[in-house]
């Protein structure tokens, strides 16, 4: 998932790359991924969203896209075929989601460790990510308190492998066994997080290689839930 730039300033350009970051977003696929399904380099849809170069997608770039999502070609700036959905006696104009209709998660300049930990000296935003607020109902996530960071390490893989960017909910609430973000003394981490005896937590790691930790409750704090991951193909 990548950040809408916010340098761009044709309407209906506009309107494509959000469409486009929306899809690729529901889909799960990256810009670069989608750059390759093309045929073009990896950096192309990502120049055509924070750069706005092409200012428009070529036909056969906006017709492969089109099939790739199983969408009308209007929706990425093509023409009203006579057959379309879209083909009504005054066509609608594709226009920009409102602010309103998104919410932005921002992205915290750390990251949690899937190994031995590493030191949380900051927490503060140093960039955000924009989700359509219909996709986080979508998926359950319309009341969380969001936050994203970086996966370090390689002790949750194959589930999260370094560099992936995961979604914390850091809403308040009874503790469940999951995937947790967790500060143990001044370390940062993601573990699979389950119930051990009477006052304690285990925190597990999915490769194999990593045993589990026992800890007592009152010695780590669960900063969050993780809810959604995002990562390169």
């Amino acid at each position: 998932m990548t950040k809408v730039a916010s340098n761009l300033t044709d309407v209906d350009g506009d309107a494509v790359r959000i469409r486009l970051l929306e899809l690729a977003q529901k889909n799960g696929s990256s810009l670069s991924s989608l750059s390759e399904v093309i045929g073009r380099n990896t950096t192309y849809l990502q120049q055509f969203i924070r750069k706005g170069s092409p200012k428009k997608l070529e036909e056969q770039d906006r017709k492969t896209l089109a099939q790739f999502f199983g969408i009308d070609e209007i929706e990425l700036g093509g023409p009203v075929q006579e057959n379309s959905y879209y083909n009504t006696a005054t066509p609608p104009k594709l226009a920009p989601k409102r602010m309103q209709d998104w919410v932005e998660v921002p992205r915290i300049d750390l990251g949690a460790s899937a190994g031995p930990g590493v030191l949380a000296e900051q927490e503060q935003a140093f960039d955000t990510f924009r989700f359509s607020k219909a996709w986080l109902r979508e998926q359950g996530l319309g009341a969380a308190k969001l936050s994203a960071i970086s996966v370090k390490g390689d002790s949750m893989e194959p589930l999260l492998r370094d560099g992936d960017e995961i979604l914390v909910d850091l809403s308040p609430g009874p503790f469940r066994d999951g995937i947790h973000v967790v500060r143990l003394g001044d370390a940062l981490m993601v573990k699979r997080v389950a119930a051990g005896a009477p006052g304690r937590f285990a925190l597990i790691s999915q490769n194999m290689a990593y045993p589990p930790i026992d800890v007592a409750a009152d010695e780590c704090e669960i900063i969050g839930r993780v809810v959604w991951k995002s990562g390169r193909l």
